[in-house]
């Protein structure tokens, strides 16, 4: 089976690009959904504008059609990531480089056409965008199958040499801003991790972390007051976006026993800090994170600290991993590019002692969640993040379902 054709187009993701540093700058005025004042991050023209994403269809030259999109995180040019990714910078790029890329090639191989996808390059010799390489490697996943008449899923499971296990992974759920009526729909649908909650300026966090200390123990009357199942349990995961690092000076000790008495407003739910600290460089960010680690485990805190900011690439995931900084990662899957190294990162973590989460962004596109699924199903990180949107029922619906309808799906296939 061939690629007969490749036809682009573009789209809206499921939320909107951020300017992070504005916003921890805060130097702003919220302006109903949007946000007065100066952009201050390359390429942005307002501190929040439209996410845009590019379709990628494949045309079989058996009349199928599989496709993928093109996405980028809310927090696009922050934390040495890639570009603000605007379909009408990049459209053009994509049919330079990529189309010609494709077409006529053989679907033989899913592995051997990402990895291929994902060492493209401009004729100045830069990676294509990440956006670029994530949408297209979800299409071609996504032809493999079907020229097959696997399941992604299974797609992945063969040509990785893994284990098929059809069970559903954990789902992490975020609120946004909206962090008490989110939580209210997230708790009466039972999420399995929540709330995420955006603590992305101190304002949200308050003075020496009171209103974060505060919100913890709302939500765990709040769990008790809404939950159907009187066993329902969930696990807190915050994420804090540096902020705590800058309540505290990056002192890791205030840090640790900040953490101790938050972990005991959330206890018995099982607490996670994403992002508690935030800083200059990578090396920085590892250091900061292993010292966290090790000060929490030794001194017997109930706490895990999730990496998310400096970690971009499966070359950044390696060095966390290998310096242990952290006790898990999120695997931000639009910003290591094709999904070959989503997949090849969770695995990685399994292998050596640190604990994977497939995550992404809000502002996704319901077609990258549900490639994401399968890369989920197939690899088992730990958990994986309901995209896109930061509505709740959206995103929790389209990666609910499609995880449901392929477990029910594998499981009658292995019957």
């Amino acid at each position: 089976m061939v690629i007969k054709d490749v036809v682009l187009s573009p789209g809206l993701t499921g939320f909107y690009f951020d300017d992070q540093k504005a916003i921890r700058k805060g130097n702003f005025t919220e302006n109903g959904f949007s946000y007065d004042g100066e952009a201050l991050t390359p390429g942005f023209s307002s501190i929040r504008q439209a996410g845009e994403s590019i379709s990628v269809q494949i045309l079989l030259e058996n009349g199928q059609i599989a496709y993928g999109d093109c996405t980028a995180v809310q927090y696009s040019g922050a934390g040495g990531r890639d570009p603000l990714f605007l379909a009408r910078t990049y459209l053009p790029i994509l049919e330079e480089y990529a189309v010609p890329a494709l077409k006529g090639r053989s679907l033989a191989s899913f592995r051997d056409l990402a990895q291929e996808v994902d060492q493209l390059r401009d004729k100045e010799g830069i990676p294509l965008h990440t956006a670029i390489r994530y949408g297209i490697t979800q299409a071609l996943l996504d032809a493999v199958a079907r020229s097959k008449g696997l399941t992604m899923a299974e797609v992945i499971v063969q040509e990785y040499g893994l284990d098929l296990v059809p069970d559903p992974v954990l789902i992490f759920a975020q609120t946004g801003d909206e962090r008490y009526l989110n939580a209210d729909r997230m708790i009466i649908k039972e999420v399995d991790i929540l709330p995420h909650g955006l603590f992305n300026n101190l304002k949200k966090l308050g003075r020496d972390g009171a209103r974060l200390r505060e919100y913890l123990r709302w939500l765990k009357q709040r769990v008790k007051e809404l939950r159907s199942t009187p066993s329902y349990c969930p696990d807190f995961q915050v994420d804090v976006y540096g902020t705590i690092g800058e309540a505290f000076d990056n002192d890791v000790v205030k840090i640790g026993n900040y953490a101790r008495e938050l972990a005991q407003e959330a206890a018995p739910h099982k607490l996670l800090i994403e992002g508690p600290v935030e800083c200059e460089n990578r090396e920085e960010q590892i250091r900061v994170m292993a010292k966290l680690r090790k000060y929490v485990d030794e001194n017997k805190i109930p706490v895990q600290f999730v990496v998310d900011e400096w970690c971009n690439t499966f070359e950044d995931i390696k060095a966390f991993t290998t310096a242990r900084a952290g006790h898990m990662i999120q695997i931000k899957a639009p910003d290591l590019g094709g999904i070959n190294n989503s997949i090849e990162a969770v695995l990685y973590c399994h292998q050596h002692g640190m604990v994977p989460y497939l995550g992404g962004t809000c502002n996704e596109t319901e077609r990258s969640a549900q490639v994401s699924v399968h890369i989920a199903m197939a690899t088992r990180p730990h958990q994986l993040l309901s995209k896109p949107g930061m509505g709740v029922d959206e995103g929790l619906s389209i990666v609910t379902n499609e995880m449901n309808r392929l477990a029910a799906l594998l499981k009658r296939r292995a019957v």
